[in-house]
């Protein structure tokens, strides 16, 4: 297979890795490499990625792979992950092409990219500058650059202000999704009346925009739930209650319309 260049002065070394199943592998991590867009765009209704049970992805989760003569070891779990160290991020120049787990890396959307988590993670990265948190999926490998243990998409790091700096110095935690049912589940098997959850932020009036937004504009009605977690308070946007099956379509059919796709029901 062949793999294109990601960067500038950056190589892939996906042909080197097969198993990698023609990723992007980023090999140089340097933000002033990178950018954003070119106007500051305002992301605090973007809502924090949602914890799913997902099956490992199909590219991106071999035992090993090897960048720059060092050797990274792919764990097995997620569970009790936790580490500190700096956050990077990643913006424009890789918009648009595939992440090592095979989807498009979109940097507008709550993503980013772990050396050893098996894809796909969901973890929440705390700034330990300013105590601003979020939660990310992890769909991606990096960054390769000493000291750093995550890279951010452009959003996740806008949320967290590190754009500026480049970097800064965070708290990485792997999360297990609470008890939900997924979307896609027949909606007889749901019990009602029950919620759905559209997003968690760490600072409520981003969660209060977000609601007021799906009412004012979308006429859905929903609840702020609070939720204690290790690193703080989570400010999870609800909306509901659904009744019936019906209901529930129609909240999807709204949310589908309003471009949230990453949605899912709590009873």
């Amino acid at each position: 297979m062949t793999c294109l260049p990601t960067r500038a002065k950056a190589l892939c070394f996906c042909c080197a890795l097969p198993l990698l199943g023609g990723c992007s592998i980023k090999t140089s991590d340097f933000p002033d490499e990178d950018y954003g867009p070119e106007t500051p765009v305002e992301v605090s209704h973007i809502p924090d990625a949602v914890p799913q049970n997902a099956p490992r992805s199909k590219y991106g989760n071999p035992p090993s792979y090897t960048v720059f003569g060092k050797t990274y070891y792919v764990r097995e779990h997620a569970r009790g992950y936790r580490a500190r160290g700096l956050a990077s991020w990643y913006g424009k120049k890789f918009h648009g092409r595939r992440t090592s787990s095979g989807e498009p890396y979109d940097m507008y959307a709550m993503t980013a990219a772990h050396k050893t988590l098996p894809l796909p993670t969901w973890v929440r990265v705390t700034n330990l500058d300013n105590g601003k948190s979020v939660v990310v999926k992890v769909n991606d490998r990096g960054p390769f650059h000493a000291g750093r243990i995550i890279d951010l998409s452009y959003t996740a790091a806008s949320k967290l202000d590190v754009l500026a700096g480049g970097t800064a110095p965070v708290e990485v935690i792997a999360l297990a999704p609470e008890k939900s049912v997924g979307m896609d589940e027949p909606p007889l098997s749901l019990q009602f009346p029950a919620w759905v959850q559209v997003g968690a932020f760490s600072n409520r009036q981003n969660a209060r925009q977000l609601q007021q937004r799906l009412l004012e504009q979308a006429g859905i009605s929903g609840m702020i739930k609070p939720l204690e977690q290790n690193t703080g308070l989570a400010y999870r946007v609800w909306l509901g209650p659904v009744d019936n099956p019906g209901h529930l379509q129609q909240i999807r059919e709204k949310l589908s319309e309003w471009g949230i796709e990453t949605y899912r029901v709590v009873q």
